[in-house]
């Protein structure tokens, strides 16, 4: 961002006000690095030709030993960078640590707090948790390398008359022969969708599941020692489940957690007046949307009471200047029932809901071995089948990384808000706009640098007299790497670096198809933008919480 800042900076020396400037990069390289639409900005407000501004604001910027030259086209003033302070911005990315130092400015003395995955005890990690904790775990890291101090909350779904419907079938002898502790989170499962189907034709099964519920709220020993045993079963499976997509979450609180702390809550909204009766329930009423249920007619609290209780905890722990929530836009309503909720309490805290969108096969259709619910263990299980296609070489280990990273890339480089498509070509494709892609390229780049004599070139003395348009291209688009992160950040997108990633992917391959590498002239230059090109792709997977290749 060093680039813009002293691109702002000269335009503002001119008089221009800050909020009317706006740069960008041109979509065509011929048009210059910056492009900036001011003049017409300038034009509109003080009735004057745009192109006229243009040109006088031209005459006033001097080349010097940042911008190598500034052209006007129609209203636009277009900058061209020296190269040289590209080549400044590549050595910063190989200094690893320079870098991060750059980043971590942005965020500096600021907490946010992010609840994500939120998996459901007793049940398989479905394919429905996969975006959150896909999209949750990488603006994690995108905050954390801006110097945002992050706290990972899993709000696990814990509590329910779904446990007591779990607890019966557990004790009944001709459905379950296995002591609580010897299940699996297999057989949790299938012993919860029995009970349903038991009850089809039984509902007296019903009332005796909320009896054993009732039981575990009451803290009944056997309820809550089945209850315990299920929690842990479950908390193993997802511990397993979240090394394998390099995920880990800093507090993992279930809806049990803050049972006690509901009646606080209530007494709050009762003191700001934020309650009203109605039909025997009370319910908070909002200007613009529906109401919300705060507590049901007999007296039991709601999702709303819980999530105003994990808020109030979380002001009161950590103090956050963000809550973000990585829920599904399902949930878009909700959310802005909650987070109005909130701040009529009096909770000022900036809240955000990102709404992911669905994931889909490409026949549209969602079928699996077994039922309605699609594991994710049934798509990684796909995935590496695919991955020995293209990887057969490989450990079984390194295969798992392929077949991990495209699941994630697919997700990651697309926007949260949509839904996507689950398409085994294209997830898996080895010619672009995957994980798998970006894993053979950065490989590519250790295969040569492996087999120069030249030391890991991090910086360069000097630029070549001449380079060439792929190499210039490929120059450029490091600068970038920066601003992308900040971007991802505000628009709260992964897919911003995703994307970045393929750009710089596609030119490093433009430039080792068409240019001898080693035993070369300029073998130094060229190992250098290698080198760079491997610690973008490297430092921006592990950003999305992919890993990385030295061979493939």
């Amino acid at each position: 961002m060093e680039i813009s800042n002293k691109i702002l900076e000269i335009l503002q020396s001119l008089g221009i006000d800050q909020s009317l400037i706006k740069l960008d990069h041109p979509k065509d390289e011929k048009f210059g690095d910056f492009t900036t639409n001011v003049a017409m900005v300038l034009g509109k407000k003080e009735g004057k030709n745009p192109h006229e501004i243009a040109q006088e604001l031209k005459s006033k910027i001097k080349p010097d030993e940042l911008i190598a030259k500034v052209e006007v086209v129609g209203g636009y003033l277009n900058f061209f960078i020296k190269p040289e302070y590209f080549k400044k911005q590549a050595e910063k990315i190989n200094f690893e640590i320079e870098f991060q130092n750059s980043l971590s400015q942005y965020g500096k003395n600021k907490t946010m707090v992010i609840d994500y995955s939120a998996p459901n005890i007793a049940k398989p990690f479905g394919i429905g948790h996969l975006r959150s904790t896909n999209i949750g775990q990488a603006i994690y890291n995108i905050y954390q390398i801006l110097g945002w101090n992050c706290i990972g909350d899993n709000h696990l779904g814990d509590w329910g008359t779904q446990f007591g419907k779990l607890t019966y079938a557990i004790l009944n002898p001709e459905w379950n022969s296995k002591k609580p502790e010897d299940l699996s989170i297999d057989d949790l499962e299938k012993l919860y969708v029995k009970f349903h189907h038991e009850a089809e034709t039984d509902p007296t099964l019903v009332d005796k599941g909320r009896e054993w519920f009732s039981k575990l709220e009451n803290g009944d020993k056997l309820a809550r020692e089945i209850w315990q045993k299920c929690i842990d079963i479950s908390q193993r499976e997802f511990d397993r489940v979240y090394e394998l997509l390099n995920v880990k979450i800093d507090f993992a609180y279930g809806e049990s957690f803050y049972e006690d702390k509901m009646a606080d809550v209530l007494k709050m909204m009762e003191q700001k007046k934020i309650l009203k009766k109605s039909e025997g329930a009370m319910i908070v009423e909002f200007e613009n949307m529906p109401p919300a249920i705060a507590t049901k007619t007999n007296g039991a609290t709601t999702y709303l009471t819980r999530d105003l209780a994990t808020i109030k905890y979380r002001v009161d722990t950590w103090n956050p200047d963000l809550i973000i929530y990585e829920v599904g836009s399902d949930q878009n309503l909700y959310f802005q029932q909650l987070f109005a909720s909130a701040k009529m309490i009096g909770y000022n805290v900036d809240m955000i809901h990102i709404g992911h969108g669905l994931l889909r096969w490409k026949d549209g259709k969602f079928s699996t071995r077994k039922g309605d619910t699609i594991h994710l263990s049934e798509v990684i299980e796909t995935a590496m089948e695919q991955a020995k296609k293209i990887a057969p070489n490989n450990t079984y280990e390194e295969i798992e990384t392929v077949a991990i990273g495209a699941i994630k890339f697919n997700d990651l480089a697309q926007d949260p808000k949509k839904d996507i498509v689950f398409d085994w070509d294209r997830v898996m494709s080895m010619d672009g706009n995957s994980g798998p892609y970006l894993q053979y390229t950065y490989a590519r780049c250790q295969s040569v640098l492996n087999k120069t004599e030249i030391k890991e070139q991090k910086d360069i003395e000097s630029l070549p007299n001449s380079i060439n348009d792929e190499e210039m291209a490929l120059l450029r688009e490091f600068y970038k790497f920066e601003e992308k992160i900040v971007e991802a950040a505000e628009r709260y997108n992964p897919a911003v670096v995703a994307e970045y990633l393929l750009g710089v992917a596609r030119k490093y391959n433009e430039f080792y198809a068409k240019h001898r590498i080693i035993g070369e002239s300029e073998e130094t230059w060229r190992i250098f933008l290698t080198k760079t090109t491997a610690s973008t792709i490297k430092s921006g997977l592990s950003l999305l919480g992919i890993k990385t290749l030295e061979k493939m």
